[in-house]
């Protein structure tokens, strides 16, 4: 198996595109063609995690953090980043990262976080914007249905849980063949009238190219005409941070045991105990403070994420219970993410989990 295989499904579920534009997931580190002895699934990537590949002899990790985010100007191994990739490519393991484009689809990190805490009805808390475009082509009558069906199949036309969701309206196209043509209909050097129709779909923007070699494929055109339009529609399926509903209600006290519990943690920061039961949960892998707005307007009784500094507490302003229980902690199931989606492509391929804890951080208790 080519590493490459590896890539096409972890971008099937998340592509690049959905990535952040301050991120830098994708391949890092290596070359697609090269043949996958073995992959490691990880949080980060450090020094340990290479030595843990080079010793498992697995010479692709899939991590959730990028180890490379801003350019190098120079790796004389001066720092943990520039000496992890040093050892990476003398070894040639290959490193990929799956970063905001995995917190961005709705069963990504949150759903894993969410499913800890058994959270029903779960919903993206901040949609995003411009990831949906339109097409718009036109085909001969007895070919549309030929049309319809090459797009559907290429992605087009899903909205929300429907699929196969088209417009369309009848009408009359022109045109006039050039002397170096061969038109399907029409005679060269005179005008053609053909009743069109008019074929509209959605797509998400990442499957544009596929959309189109479809559309080429099986128009029985020559040359095809289309439109592609940019959306600001949001897409409900993707986007930051995830709310969802406790099957029972709860009080703030045991919403927090409940976290010490599910997520081992041994110390959580959150803002002051309101005495409110908690009924829906608001949260957000990583640094997720910008969510806390939508976490407010959502009427969540309590938002959970990391990285809060300290006059961001107050921004909670006795309107719900802000819950910091630390970035690595609030990420730690992404392997166990990563793992399972490979897993279940490649049954009987050597897929593991990471035994290094990489947490930076330490508590003194």
């Amino acid at each position: 198996m080519k590493i490459n295989e590896v890539i096409n499904v972890l971008e099937n579920i998340a592509p690049v595109s959905l990535q952040e534009n301050y991120d830098n997931a994708g391949l890092i580190i290596g070359n697609r063609e090269d043949d996958c002895t073995g992959i490691i699934a990880s949080l980060d990537v450090t020094e340990a995690i290479i030595e843990e590949a080079i010793q498992k002899k697995c010479n692709l990790i899939v991590a959730h953090h990028p180890i490379i985010f801003k350019g190098l100007k120079k790796i004389t191994g001066k720092n943990y980043v520039e000496r992890t990739v040093i050892t990476a490519i003398k070894n040639n393991i290959a490193i990929y990262a799956i970063h905001t484009n995995l917190d961005n689809i709705i069963g990504g990190v949150n759903k894993k976080l969410a499913e800890k805490l058994n959270l029903q009805n779960c919903k993206v808390l901040l949609p995003k914007e411009g990831t949906l475009k339109k097409l718009v082509t036109f085909s001969p009558i007895k070919n549309a249905d030929e049309v319809r069906n090459a797009l559907f199949k290429a992605g087009g036309g899903t909205i929300g849980q429907y699929d196969e969701c088209s417009f369309n309206i009848e009408g009359k196209g022109t045109f006039k063949a050039g002397e170096d043509t061969s038109p399907y209909i029409g005679k060269i050097g005179e005008r053609h009238s053909e009743q069109e129709a008019r074929i509209e779909i959605i797509f998400p923007g990442f499957l544009q190219n596929q959309i189109i070699q479809s559309l080429k494929k099986v128009h029985p055109y020559e040359e095809v005409a289309y439109d592609i339009y940019l959306l600001e529609n949001q897409r409900e399926d993707v986007g930051s941070g995830l709310i969802g509903s406790l099957p029972e209600a709860m009080t703030e006290i045991e919403l927090l045991n409940l976290l010490k519990k599910s997520f081992g943690l041994s110390v959580i920061k959150h803002t002051p105990i309101l005495n409110n039961k908690i009924s829906k949960v608001a949260l957000c892998g990583g640094a997720g403070i910008f969510l806390l707005p939508q976490a407010i307007a959502a009427s969540a009784e309590v938002y959970i994420t990391s990285d809060i500094k300290y006059h961001e507490f107050f921004d909670a302003d006795n309107k719900i219970l802000l819950a910091d229980i630390g970035h690595y902690e609030s990420e730690q199931f992404t392997i166990e993410l990563i793992a399972e989606i490979l897993q279940q492509k490649f049954p009987n391929f050597a897929v593991q989990k990471t035994e290094i804890t990489t947490n930076p951080v330490h508590y003194y208790i």
